[in-house]
Order: C-alpha cells, then sequence, then structure tokens
C-alpha cells in the first residue's frame, strides 16, 4: 500500500478512538460535579506524552521486525510462551471490544442526531456485525479509497471543528465557559483521578496495527512503515488534546443523551450539514475501525494454531481466501458482549483498557530484551526507547486493574487467565498425540510389492497427472456433470475396476496405518500429499524417498492450506478422465479418547463426502488411529 492509503487504513482503530476515549474519561471525572472536570487538561497531556512514548517504541519495533512484529510474536521471541500467549489474550481481548466499543460508539454518535432510534441500538448493532461478516467471510478488504474516505472525512471535519472552536475561544481571550452544574457523588481524590487517566487511555487503542502490517507497505516497507506510524500518533495526539481543551473551553459534560463530539458539533456548527457530517463521518470511521479488527483476530488465530496453541481449523482459509472460522468467533463473541452490555459505551471501557495495555507492556518489555540480545548499532537509543515505553504502559495496565477491577476489569483479567490455560492444554494435548503418531524404528511393515496405477483399457484415456489449472481454482462444493458411461451399472466383482487414493499429510503412525489397509487390499494404490508450498513438498518428497517409495506418489500445492478443495478438485479430474475407474479415498482419521479434543482435530471425511456426492463411483472411508 502506497502511504496515503495505508495511513487512513491501518490508522482506523487508533483515529476513531477520540471518539470515546476523551469521554469516557470526562464521564469518570464528572462524578465528582464540577469540581472534578478541570483535571481533564493535565490528565490529557500526560495521555499525549503516553501516545508519544508508545509511539516511539513501536518505531523501533518496526525496525527490528520488518516483516512485521505483533506482540505476540516479538512476546513469545523474546520473552517465552506463556508471555507470548499473555500478549496473545490481550490482543484478542482488544479485537473483540474493538467491535465491540466501536459499534456502541458508532450507535451513539447516530442515536445523537437522531434519538428516536435509541431504543433500537442492540437490534441495529447486531445486525451492524452480521454485515460485517457477511463482507468478510465473502472475501471483502480494506483498501483503496473507499476504506480510506471515512478516515480522511473523521480527520478532516475533527480537524475543522478544533480550528473553529478555538478561534471562537480567542474572541473571548481563551476564558473557559462555566461547566453547567452536576451532582457530586464522589470527592475529587488519587483514586478518580487515576480512573480517569485509565479511562482516558483507551484512546491509545490501535496503534500497534502498523507494526502487524509492515509487509504490507510499497518498499522500503519497514522506513514507510515508520513514517505512517509518526504521521498516526501525530494526528492521535492533535485530535485527542485538541477534543478535550474544546470541551474544557466549552464547559461540556457527558450526557447519556448526546455525546460529547456530538455537543461541540452542535455549538460549531448548529443543527446543519456541518453537524449530519460530522455526525456521519464520525458514525464511519468507526464502522471502519470494528472491520480492522476482521483482518488482524483471525490473523492471530492462526499463528497460535500454527503453534499448536489453538485448534487446527483456524489455519484453514475459507474458499474466498479469509480465515472465516477465526472471523466466525470473532462476530460471535463481539455479539454477545455488546448485547450484554445493551450496546452502551461506558460499561465496555473499563474491559477493553486492560487488553490494550496488556498486549503493549508484553510487547515492549520483548523489545527492550531483543535489544539487550542483539546489541547492533543505536541498541542503547533503541533500548531506552522500548524501556520508557513498556514502563509507562505498565504503570497504566496496573492502574487499570486496580483502578477498574470491580467495574469489569476482572473480567478480563479472567479471561485472559482462562485463555492461558486452555491454550496450554491445547498444545499439551497436540504433544501427546504427536509422540503417539511418531514412527520409531521397525514400527511400520512396508508393501511387499509395489503398487501402481492401473493401465487404462483399450479406448481410455490415460490419467493426468494433475487436474488443469482451472480445475485448481474451483471451489469445493463444485462437481461437474457425469456423462452415461460413468454412472453405476456394474453388477458383478469384475466389472468393479478400483484405484484407492490416500490422502497423506504426514508420515506419522496414521498415515502408515492408512497406506497399510489400502496396499493390503492388492489393488492399485496412488498416495496424496497436499502441501502449502514447493519447499515444503521437497522436505515431503525426501522422506517418501527415504522411506523407500514404495507406491506412487501425487503431490498437489495449495499455498492457502485448502485441503478439501484439491482433493475434491483432483478426484474430479481423475473422475473424467477416467469414468471407467471406482475411486475409493482413504482417509487417516485420529481418534481421541475424549469428546472434547474432538474439535482440535479436522474432520476431513464428512466435508469430503457431502463435496463428492453428487459424483457417481466416489467411496470415501477413513481408517482409525486411537490415541
Amino acid at each position: 500500500m502506497r502511504k496515503l492509503v495505508a495511513l487512513p487504513v491501518l490508522s482506523a482503530d487508533a483515529l476513531s478512538s477520540v471518539a470515546y476515549g476523551p469521554e469516557a474519561m470526562l464521564a469518570v471525572l464528572v462524578l465528582a460535579g464540577t469540581a472534578g472536570l478541570p483535571y481533564s487538561v493535565p490528565i490529557a497531556a500526560t495521555i499525549a506524552f503516553l501516545m508519544l512514548a508508545v509511539g516511539v517504541s513501536y518505531r523501533q519495533t518496526i525496525r527490528a521486525y520488518p516483516h512485521g512484529g505483533g506482540s505476540y510474536i516479538v512476546a513469545t521471541a523474546n520473552l517465552g510462551r506463556l508471555p507470548g500467549l499473555a500478549a496473545a489474550a490481550g490482543l484478542m481481548t482488544d479485537y473483540i471490544l474493538t467491535v465491540a466499543v466501536s459499534i456502541a460508539s458508532g450507535m451513539a454518535a447516530v442515536t445523537s442526531a437522531i434519538p428516536s432510534l435509541q431504543g433500537d441500538v442492540v437490534p441495529i448493532g447486531l445486525a451492524v456485525i452480521g454485515v460485517l461478516l457477511a463482507g468478510n467471510l465473502r472475501g471483502v478488504r480494506q483498501a483503496g479509497v473507499l476504506f480510506a474516505a471515512p478516515t480522511y472525512a473523521f480527520v478532516l471535519v475533527i480537524l475543522a471543528l478544533i480550528a473553529f472552536g478555538l478561534y471562537r475561544a480567542a474572541a473571548h481571550g481563551f476564558q473557559p465557559t462555566a461547566a453547567p452544574p452536576s451532582t457530586a457523588t464522589e470527592g475529587v481524590g488519587v483514586l478518580l483521578v487515576l480512573r480517569a487517566f485509565a479511562s482516558g487511555a483507551t484512546a491509545m487503542t490501535g496503534i500497534e496495527a502498523i507494526s502487524n502490517a509492515v509487509p504490507a507497505f510499497q518498499p522500503t516497507e519497514w522506513r514507510n512503515a515508520r513514517t505512517t506510524l509518526t504521521w498516526m500518533v501525530g494526528l492521535l495526539i492533535v485530535l485527542f488534546a485538541g477534543t478535550v481543551a474544546l470541551v474544557h473551553l466549552d464547559g461540556v459534560v457527558p450526557d447519556a443523551q448526546e455525546t460529547v463530539l456530538s455537543q461541540l458539533a452542535h455549538r460549531a456548527f448548529g443543527p446543519g450539514f456541518g453537524y449530519v457530517f460530522t455526525q456521519a463521518a464520525t458514525a464511519a470511521i468507526l464502522l471502519l475501525a470494528a472491520n480492522t479488527a476482521y483482518n488482524d483476530f483471525p490473523r492471530v488465530l492462526y499463528l497460535l494454531a500454527r503453534d499448536n496453541q489453538a485448534p487446527r481449523i483456524f489455519l484453514r482459509l475459507g474458499d474466498r481466501l479469509a480465515f472465516s472460522n477465526g472471523i466466525v468467533v470473532l462476530s460471535v463473541a463481539a455479539a454477545a458482549i455488546y448485547a450484554a452490555f445493551d450496546g452502551r459505551t461506558a460499561p465496555l471501557i473499563p474491559l477493553y483498557a486492560v487488553g490494550v495495555f496488556l498486549a503493549f507492556t508484553l510487547s515492549q518489555t520483548g523489545m527492550v530484551v531483543h535489544w539487550w540480545r542483539l546489541r547492533d548499532r543505536h541498541w542503547r537509543k533503541s533500548l531506552i526507547f522500548n524501556a520508557v515505553g513498556a514502563l509507562l504502559s505498565a504503570i497504566v495496565l496496573v492502574t487499570a486493574a486496580i483502578t477498574k477491577f470491580t467495574s469489569g476489569a476482572w473480567f478480563a483479567a479472567l479471561v485472559v487467565g482462562l485463555f492461558i490455560l486452555v491454550a496450554t492444554r491445547i498444545r499439551h494435548h497436540y504433544e501427546q498425540v504427536a509422540a503417539a503418531l511418531a514412527l520409531h524404528p521397525h514400527a511400520v511393515e512396508v508393501p511387499g510389492r509395489a503398487l501402481t496405477r492401473p493401465r487404462p483399457r483399450d479406448g481410455a484415456p490415460a490419467l493426468a497427472p494433475s487436474p488443469s489449472a482451472e480445475a485448481e481454482a474451483e471451489a469445493e462444493t463444485t462437481v461437474a456433470e457425469t456423462t452415461a458411461e460413468s454412472q453405476e451399472s456394474e453388477e458383478t466383482p469384475e466389472e468393479i475396476h478400483p484405484l484407492l487414493i490416500v490422502p497423506i499429510a504426514a508420515l506419522d503412525l496414521a498415515g502408515m496405518r492408512a497406506l497399510a489397509y489400502a496396499a493390503s487390499l492388492r489393488q492399485p494404490v496412488l498416495a496424496l500429499h497436499i502441501s502449502p508450498s514447493e519447499e515444503e513438498a521437497q522436505r515431503f518428497r525426501a522422506y517418501w524417498n527415504l522411506w523407500g517409495d514404495h507406491l506412487p506418489l501425487k503431490i498437489l500445492l495449495s499455498p492457502y492450506r485448502a485441503i478439501v478443495a484439491p482433493l475434491v478438485n483432483y478426484i474430479e479430474s481423475l473422475h473424467r478422465q477416467r469414468p471407467d475407474l471406482t475411486l475409493t479415498v482413504v482417509l487417516p482419521e485420529i481418534v481421541v479418547r475424549h469428546r472434547r479434543h474432538r474439535l482440535l482435530h479436522n474432520r476431513l471425511a464428512p466435508r469430503l463426502r457431502r463435496a463428492l456426492r453428487p459424483l457417481p463411483k466416489i467411496i470415501v472411508t477413513t481408517v482409525p488411529f486411537h490415541v
């Protein structure tokens, strides 16, 4: 992406937080009545400094990880597996709440302009999540002017709002307007100020998005990413500080019926086009910020599954090249939280802060360890920047955890702990299964003779080595129309001409058992391996040759890690070319002892049966391997 496109697309999450961050801070301070509101200025200044420090810290992360350095990757590589899991838990909590908070804040912007919709925020918000789910399952991606426009519109209208508000304030010598009187329910104290600080600091969410997406930039990627990050942090500080300054000068206080931004827009632009445009731009950028999580959340789940710390179903891309399972999990979790909190932003903020700053803290601490180990040019300067970022993020994390513990931070902490426990148990299970499947000397009998594909009958075409390029691109459920020659008309065993196809993911005991079973039937056997890359294909071929190359092997490349679609396309191709054959697909199947472990293993056979059911003379069977 060009910087002009990357800036709005990757900054939407961070910049949109201006719509709810300042208001979250003020909602705490107003509990002390008008006496608490003046503290908004020094708290905002502290948060702005924190934004600057964390932004500079992530510039070092981009330099150290030019291929993308999210919190999970950095923490795992430098701090270990458990801190990496904690960072992943914080990130995933952050992404789920990004959807819920962004939709809730967007609905607040809409209902501020159209109060009659306030009673319908929950069903409308759930419908919006449904639209995001459908769009992302269809493969919609953030790119181009369409996704850049909402962010640029929001930035321009907020800058205009700040400029106009400061111009009006200058006419009065920048004398603050007295805030309307409000009843104090708490006294001004350290605890109140810290709670307000923790709430306002949620405006920093999304700062790490650019460090995750470094490879998406045009060359030189890391340099362009650092420049874009600098612009994003600069804009975030200006918008956040400017909004808080206007609130202070205009004497605006949070209102349950109208957002702070809506009140400021009303005062600056009146009820006309300027106000409507402000609310529309706010709702649009919040929707875009919610959609940002749909790219990042499934990616974290993919990384966890790759490391055997999440179910392997999250490795699989859908037919639209999207991580469909991760997208569904995100939508269900965000919808549940949004509905549970009645579509209100304020109660969600305490949950938000813990996840955000847990990921920040572990990522920056991991970078400190990285520079200490590497000690390359300018390592001391980079270490200091990351150490400052880690320290400040840790302070906010502890502050949020303590001051908002009873308000909901306990739930976020509980989710993080449960996530680490579940991920650890999943990894333990996969390690047990790997040990049970591992080959050892003299464990497997090789076939007594090589079994090859059958020679074609007179007039029948030979089997092609691989399906056509067009067949490879077909969806997994697409089947071809069959001819009369391919119908099941056999009435005696002699009329059946079988070919056994054994898909092999790895040379382990389950795969070898399936091969042994197929070979024992004394019929032609073809082994089929699906590889995500040419390098992996060569590695598997070497293992196959080491085993003895007893059976013919066909390797298919599937760069997007799809399994069913390549299998279906290849089998369909064979079926078209040799309709006289009866194809039997022999699948190795892991059978686990406990029901809870079933979700951790791909159930390939049912999916393959559904895809191949319309074709005659194709049989799908499984060879169980119990662990």
